[in-house]
Formats: structure tokens, sequence, C-alpha cells
């Protein structure tokens, strides 16, 4: 069992077992065992919405029990929170594959994170000279940084 916090300061347990994989497919029409062969990993990387409605239902029990509604649960998934949980699910769906699968699985992982290690160096290199070039624009102590005045404000010679 692994465990993530989300933003309210709840702690939540992660399990995946065969009846979790059956409450997931059977609730949301999907197959955690994909995600050794299939194409899950990157629809959960790539749709935050999905991988808190997978985390919501492997957690349904805990959150019924607590009193957490899956609108309370989504609203507490956002930034840090939701990489300790995509992090939390997938060890422990780790966990959950004989050795075999295990290893498949895990290369799969490597693979999608690596790609979205790229997608991410090449979108802050494409932001870099936009960063840049507004950083020029304005000086320390100017507000509106070096646009020149406008014509009514400027005094006639």
């Amino acid at each position: 069992m692994k465990t993530f916090t989300d933003s309210q300061g709840r702690t939540w347990n992660v399990v995946v077992n065969v009846s979790a994989v059956k409450r997931v497919r059977d609730a949301l029409g999907v197959n955690l065992i994909d995600v050794a062969g299939g194409d899950l990993l990157g629809r959960l990387a790539d749709d935050p919405c999905l991988l808190v409605d997978v985390l919501y239902v492997l957690c349904r029990p805990e959150a019924d029990a607590k009193g957490v509604s899956d609108e309370d649960f989504g609203r507490a998934m956002v930034g840090d929170v939701l990489d300790a949980a995509s992090a939390a699910l997938m060890k422990e769906l780790l966990d959950f594959f004989p050795r075999a699968q295990r290893a498949r699985a895990l290369a799969k992982m490597v693979r999608k994170m690596n790609e979205q290690k790229a997608e991410i160096a090449e979108a802050a290199a494409a932001l870099k000279p936009l960063a840049e070039a507004e950083a020029t624009e304005k000086t320390p102590g100017d507000s509106s940084g070096n646009s020149p005045a406008s014509a009514a404000s400027t005094p006639a010679p």
C-alpha cells in the first residue's frame, strides 16, 4: 500500500489488488492491467482528470468512510499532490504485477517519463527567449517598463 497527502492534508492509501482493478474497470471502463502493455500509462500521464478519477475509485472506500465526495477529492488534487498521487499509483501498480510483467511495465513507465521530460525541456526552451525579452523590457523601479511616454503626457516645446 502506498500513500499520498492531498492539498487539504488528508492522507490517502492507494491499494491495487484484484478487487480494486475490478472496481476501476466497472466504474470507469479503465483496465489498470493495460499499464503493462497497453496505452493506459500515457493516458494517465496526459489526462489529470482521468488520473484523479482512477485514484478516487481506488480510494473510494476510504473516501466514503471520511465523508469525502468525488468533487471534494478532485478539488484537493492539484500541483505537487498530483505528482505524489501519480507516483503512489505507479508504485502500487508495479507491486501488483508478477515479476515478468513488472519488468515490462517498468520499462514502459521509464520510456513515458523520459518522453515527458523531453517535452518539458522543449517547452521550457521555447519559453526562455520570451521570458528574457520580457525581463529586458522592464527596468527596476520603473513600473511602466521602457515604453515611451504618450504624446498627450509629453509637454510641448
